[in-house]
């Protein structure tokens, strides 16, 4: 089904500037939320997503430490 839609140019530049980031379109995003919106969720693109994002952050060299982690102060 086709829809069209009414939008500032300015907002759905900066939206299509984002989602470029993240290899989307502005109709692939639209088109995901609504079948979030309409509950019908698919759980191979959430795991998809988890895999494409994971790792994508810097932790500027810090390691996980169990005992600083649950050291009192």
């Amino acid at each position: 089904m086709n829809i069209t839609l009414s939008v500032d140019e300015q907002v759905a530049a900066r939206a299509r500037e984002k989602l470029r980031a993240i290899g989307k379109s502005l109709n692939q995003e639209i088109r995901d939320h609504l079948q979030h919106l309409a509950g019908d969720d698919d759980l191979e693109r959430d795991i998809e997503y988890l895999e494409r994002f994971s790792g994508l952050g810097d932790s500027k060299g810090w390691k996980f430490n169990r005992d600083e982690i649950h050291e009192r102060r």
